[in-house]
C-alpha cells in the first residue's frame, strides 16, 4: 500500500488509458461501485470516464488524498478483466 501521495500519483500515471474499478463509501454501509477508463491525471485530481451502460453521468474525479485516506479503494485491470494492481 502506498504511503505517500507521490507514490500513490505516480503508480495513478502510470495508469493511464487502462481500465478501473473503483469503490467509494457512499455512507450507511452503502458502497458504490464505479466501472471505467482512467482518462486523466492533474497535480491533484485524476478523472476517470464511466462505463455509459451503467452510469447516468460521463466522468468523476477524485484526489489523490482519497485513495490515502481509504476513502476509495482502486483496482486496475488488464486485457482479460483480470484484477492487477489495487491501491
Amino acid at each position: 500500500m502506498p504511503v505517500s501521495l507521490k507514490d500513490i500519483k505516480k503508480i495513478i500515471d502510470c495508469q493511464k488509458g487502462n481500465r478501473i474499478v473503483l469503490r467509494a463509501n457512499g455512507g450507511r454501509k452503502k458502497l458504490i461501485e464505479r466501472h471505467g477508463v482512467l482518462k486523466e491525471t492533474y497535480p491533484s485530481v485524476f478523472i476517470v470516464e464511466l462505463d455509459q451502460d451503467a452510469h447516468n453521468f460521463e466522468r468523476v474525479s477524485y484526489t489523490y488524498t482519497d485513495i490515502l485516506t481509504s476513502n476509495i479503494k482502486v483496482t486496475f485491470l488488464n486485457e482479460q478483466e483480470e484484477e492487477f494492481v489495487v491501491c
